[in-house]
């Protein structure tokens, strides 16, 4: 069986509301996993699909009309709402921008807690050193997990390739490379990263965006 991309829930550093992006279209070749998350709007609650979640906000796939300033409240975590409005609607799918920023890494460590069907993804934007057998491509990574890396790829590797990735201050991780597609790759490591260690990394990246901010 054919190995798929697969398109899960993004956690985000940026303390900026996610922004209308072009959707990708679902189909036989990707597979979909968002996270299942409800929000309060009046005095009812609705389930919605959350496919990006930042410091400053979140897109959602939403399963009633909502206008562009409705106030609402998010359940991330449970009895903890987070207020916010709604700052784009195109068709199914809305940005929701968070009243105040929210601990994403906070958010990630417990959505790690317990059984997942799959570990969350976390937006990064750093370079990546790619080595197969003598030869090392620099990459731009764009999303990392415990599990896995995906990079952006100027440089056609071979699916079944058995790499070495080397991300700034993490040891580097043994991994085979699962998928191409559209200038873009899929690494799965060898070995789950240790959650501390991840962590860890991630309050570095979110300081130098800070930084950068």
């Amino acid at each position: 069986m054919e190995e798929q991309p697969v398109e899960t829930t993004i956690y985000s550093l940026s303390e900026r509301p996610p922004a209308l992006a072009a959707e990708r279209r679902e189909g036989e070749r990707h597979l979909t996993l968002y996270r299942v998350g409800s929000i309060m709007v009046d005095d009812r609650r609705e389930l919605c699909l959350i496919k990006n979640i930042s410091a400053g906000g979140m897109r959602i796939r939403a399963y009633c009309s909502l206008p562009v300033g409705k106030a609402l409240s998010v359940e991330l975590k449970s009895g903890q709402p987070i207020s916010g409005k709604v700052s784009w609607v195109n068709e199914q799918n809305l940005g929701v921008t968070f009243d105040e920023p929210i601990d994403v890494i906070e958010i990630l460590s417990a959505s790690m807690d317990g059984p997942r069907p799959r570990m969350p993804r976390i937006e990064v934007d750093c370079h990546a050193g790619v080595r197969e057998g003598a030869s090392t491509y620099r990459m731009r990574a764009c999303d990392v997990s415990q599990g896995g890396i995906k990079l952006q790829a100027s440089t056609a590797l071979a699916k079944g390739a058995d790499v070495v990735v080397t991300l700034p201050n993490l040891p580097p991780q043994h991994g085979v490379l699962l998928w191409t597609e559209g200038g873009y790759c899929g690494i799965t490591f060898n070995r789950l990263l240790p959650l501390p260690m991840l962590v860890g990394w991630l309050q570095e990246q979110r300081g130098g965006v800070r930084a950068a901010g």
